[in-house]
């Protein structure tokens, strides 16, 4: 019978063996979730014998991700912005990069004032109830064109008790929206289409490509933003976007055709500049 070190051990060779870029972390994830263990007690029992059944079923695990399924969706779990949020099929895979957007959000939202935030494209929900979370004095409505989206959005509200100050809507884009928000948020889809077979297998096979198709350029879905965004911006409102790295110059020159200002732009780990944010120009 393997001990939980010998487990990790052919795991995370096999992993390596396969270019998997995250070995041991994958393996270790894994591994928990079967043993229904923290991190703290694969340290405290690599000794520990698991059952035949907790083998087979880590086995069938590590097949999955062998074959190019990315962990969180084995699991059915992500962690974003230090909270972990449910997904599935129906909903992009979260991804640390979009952290860059929620920390220039967070500064158009003051933390002691009551402000209103529409959420476009929400998918799993994580940008709206991160930041209702955040900011406690906020109300959000979140909007997606995909059902199943909105039911994984749903379940998330609730775990993160933000269900009250929240409210779904099925819409593409502001097709269904009513009012006017302080702060529009989006993390569109923003890849060309032609480049999506060329993504990597954990993207293109098990990210919906509803969340990652922006159209030939990849910039359709900031066309149809910007076009229709000032009607619904309440006074001294801004939009902060998520973008594709290299798209900023395109992205801005869009919005100021609809006489937007870009205020600010923030970079991600790997020094691409990943969000933007616009405020509508009082003059043409």
């Amino acid at each position: 019978m393997p001990t939980t070190d010998k487990l990790l051990a052919a795991a995370k060779a096999a992993l390596i063996k396969a270019d998997v870029t995250t070995p041991s972390l994958d393996a270790r994830l894994l591994l928990e979730h079967v043993l229904n263990f923290t991190h703290a007690d694969i340290i405290a029992n690599l000794n520990h014998q698991p059952t035949d059944d907790q083998v087979t079923t880590f086995q069938a695990l590590l097949n999955r991700r062998l074959a190019g399924e990315p962990v969180s969706r084995i699991l059915g779990i992500r962690e974003f912005y230090g909270r972990d949020f449910k997904t599935s099929p129906a909903v992009l895979d979260p991804r640390p990069d979009t952290e860059t957007l929620i920390t220039l959000c967070l500064e158009y939202l003051p933390p002691d004032q009551e402000q209103t935030i529409l959420d476009l494209g929400t998918g799993s929900g994580i940008l709206a109830i991160t930041l209702l979370a955040e900011r406690p004095f906020k109300r959000a409505v979140a909007a997606d064109l995909s059902p199943a989206a909105l039911a994984i959005a749903s379940d998330n509200a609730k775990h993160w008790g933000v269900s009250k100050r929240i409210t779904f809507k099925e819409s593409n884009w502001f097709e269904n929206i009513e009012g006017t928000y302080d702060l529009i948020v989006s993390n569109p889809p923003y890849i060309p289409a032609s480049d999506i077979p060329n993504l990597e297998i954990e993207v293109r096979n098990h990210d919906p490509h509803l969340a990652l198709d922006g159209g030939e350029d990849g910039l359709d879905p900031y066309r149809a933003i910007a076009a229709q965004a000032a009607q619904y911006l309440a006074p001294n409102g801004s939009i902060a976007v998520e973008i594709g790295a290299g798209q900023a110059e395109d992205i801005i020159a869009i919005f100021k055709t609809q006489n937007f200002k870009c205020l600010a732009n923030r970079r991600d780990l790997g020094n691409h500049i990943r969000a933007l944010a616009f405020a509508a120009c009082l003059t043409k």
